[in-house]
């Protein structure tokens, strides 16, 4: 079937937004989250780096604004029947063929936008506002969907936990890859092959390696190292299954590990263990944090964290496989039980050059977090 959930699970997703924005009194609803456009939809494409706008009516209606070479991916990846097409061409304005596809539903009153996504640009953003002046009040509703993301249907658990399984598949190739001598190139290699063999997808963004002074390094970069007999190697990398994510995070050790390697993954696992206690229904995403500060800093390494430790995760597209809330300092967002989590202890030490890194993904209980991946915390060393 074009889409991955049964009919029952879209209808339910598509009761629950029309509640969402009749709560706020929309009209209509505006969507340039690629997000937001799989979970209503099924609408599978990378498409949204350029001009696409799925409108959303309160009464149910749903129609979809996209170029030519999207007419079909949204045909056989979707439940949208309504798709309409604008033309590339010199001085082409897709804002005016909106506002025509609006006029032609007869949507008018409150309609919200997802301003706060990539894709909707600053320039398209501004002639959007200018194109449906008088048309309609456009107000701001780029959490909307977001919100109702956040939490997992049953259905969706199913690919969180086959996302699971297989980033303890790349987990497992990436360790046995490891050693003195080793191309990053190749473990890179192994990992992905590990979970495109076994059924899974790209990631929301690239997968993160580092080895030597590299390992401190919070994002990927292009240039890649052979492994020294005595190195460090810090991975960040996610399992994929239908676009659903679960993510870890390690820092391997190469021959004699420095002091700081032992101490810090000691400081690392007791700040998660603290942070895995917080992870239950009806506590702050700030209180999360607060545990992770209040461990590392209780180890003197308040210098070395970093100021959040984690974040929900999901369905997501490029550029990245974050999803908020994020868990950083006095953020009242509450969690509950059906929600996704990564957690990652991340030490970076730039004065003796020594990294130490810990995560995994987790899924909320109705009492507890249960962890979906990296069992085994112990640091390895090869």
């Amino acid at each position: 079937m074009p889409v991955h959930f049964t009919a029952d699970e879209m209808a339910a997703r598509k009761r629950r937004l029309l509640a969402a924005m009749a709560e706020r009194r929309l009209d209509g609803l505006l969507l340039f989250a690629q997000e937001s456009d799989y979970w209503l939809t099924g609408y599978d494409s990378f498409g949204f780096c350029f001009f696409q706008c799925l409108y959303v009516g309160s009464d149910g209606r749903v129609a979809l604004l996209t170029r030519a070479p999207d007419l079909r991916q949204a045909r056989h990846t979707s439940n949208i029947v309504d798709i309409r097409i604008w033309t590339d061409g010199e001085g082409a304005d897709p804002t005016r063929d909106l506002r025509a596809m609006l006029e032609d539903l007869g949507a008018r009153g409150r309609l919200g936008v997802e301003f706060d996504s990539y894709g909707l640009t600053h320039f398209n953003g501004l002639r959007l506002q200018a194109t449906l002046a008088g048309l309609a009040e456009l107000v701001d509703a780029s959490s909307l969907v977001a919100a109702l993301r956040t939490t997992k249907s049953a259905e969706e658990l199913v690919y969180v936990r086959e996302a699971a399984r297989l980033s303890d598949l790349a987990d497992r190739a990436a360790l046995a890859a490891t050693k003195a001598g080793a191309d990053e190139g190749e473990i890179l290699a192994e990992m992905h092959h590990a979970i495109f063999a076994a059924g899974g997808d790209y990631p929301g963004n690239e997968f993160i390696i580092g080895s030597g002074a590299d390992a401190l390094l919070c994002r990927y970069k292009s240039g890649r190292r052979k492994l020294s007999p005595d190195d460090q190697l810090t991975l960040e990398f996610a399992g994929v299954s239908r676009h659903y994510h679960a993510a870890i995070m390690r820092t391997h050790i190469v021959g004699r590990p420095r002091p700081q390697h032992v101490a810090y993954h000691a400081a690392a696992r007791e700040a998660l263990a603290a942070c895995e206690a917080e992870l239950r229904p009806g506590r702050a995403a700030g209180e999360v944090f607060a545990a992770h500060a209040r461990v590392f800093d209780a180890h003197g390494l308040a210098r070395h964290r970093l100021n959040a430790c984690g974040y929900s995760l999901g369905a997501k597209f490029t550029p990245s496989w974050m999803d908020p809330p994020m868990f950083y300092d006095r953020n009242a967002f509450v969690v509950a039980a059906g929600q996704v989590y990564f957690l990652h202890m991340i030490l970076m030490d730039s004065a003796t050059g020594a990294a130490m890194c810990i995560g995994r993904t987790y899924l909320v209980g109705l009492n507890h977090a249960e962890a979906l991946n990296a069992v085994e915390l112990d640091l390895a060393i090869k």
